[in-house]
């Protein structure tokens, strides 16, 4: 198989570790490329799981498949269907893998912009945590497009802002550039009045009884407790 040019997209290997609970700070795709991972999964897309294609990057017959299905997401993006624009993002991400570099994708795919290809590549690149959101519809896939711009744990920061505080797609947008200029995550949110770390949290009132007990008897308050529970679970 060719190997991809240097502006490629996510390089994941067959044998990464899935994401999960295991992996609790992981900020790119540990999945196989185009594995439907979110698009089979029934909890997520209900009857359209079954539906979901499996493009393989090693398969000559999926990535002329990718192709195909690539072009036709180009031709339709005034349609806001999540799922299918994960779908369309696997694709751009797997015909790269498959040949090579964005620029045989473009080709492959009839013409579609090499830039087009890069930035849903990126999208299929986010980690499955963002990608799940984005197939429930709690972030528009325009905003997924900034959130992938970014890298590290930036991507995880403002992507929980995004459900945490309802930033709108030019807030991500604008926050994303701040983050490629070099200004941190947190840095960034901070100057736009987001608390980053802020949650509301609905606990059995069995928990919730007990939380406050703990904190009262510690001389802490409720969210010191959580936390120090939290780095322990996630040490």
């Amino acid at each position: 198989m060719p190997q991809p040019d240097p502006e490629r997209a996510g390089g994941n290997r067959r044998d990464d570790p899935p994401d999960g609970d295991d992996v609790p700070a992981t900020t790119d795709r540990h999945s196989r490329v185009g594995e439907p991972v979110v698009r089979a999964d029934p909890e997520i897309t209900g009857e359209r799981a079954s539906e979901a294609i499996d493009f393989d990057p090693d398969d000559p017959e999926s990535v002329a498949h990718a192709a195909d299905v690539l072009a036709e997401f180009a031709g339709c993006q005034g349609e806001d269907d999540c799922v299918d624009m994960l779908r369309g993002a696997a694709a751009c991400a797997a015909l790269v893998r498959g040949v090579g570099s964005y620029r045989e994708a473009a080709d492959r795919a009839g013409g579609v912009s090499v830039s087009f290809i890069r930035t849903w590549a990126r999208v299929h690149d986010l980690p499955q945590s963002v990608r799940r959101h984005v197939a429930r519809g709690d972030i528009a896939p325009s905003a997924a497009k900034h959130l992938a711009r970014v890298d590290g744990t930036a991507r995880l920061d403002l992507a929980w802002a995004v459900l945490d505080h309802d930033l709108t797609v030019r807030e991500v947008r604008s926050l994303a550039s701040r983050v490629n200029d070099g200004e941190s995550a947190q840095e960034a949110l901070r100057e736009e009045g987001v608390d980053l770390g802020s949650i509301d949290l609905s606990l059995p009132v069995e928990g919730y009884r007990e939380l406050r007990r703990e904190a009262s008897m510690r001389n802490a308050t409720p969210g010191d407790v959580v936390a120090e529970a939290l780095a322990e679970r996630y040490d």
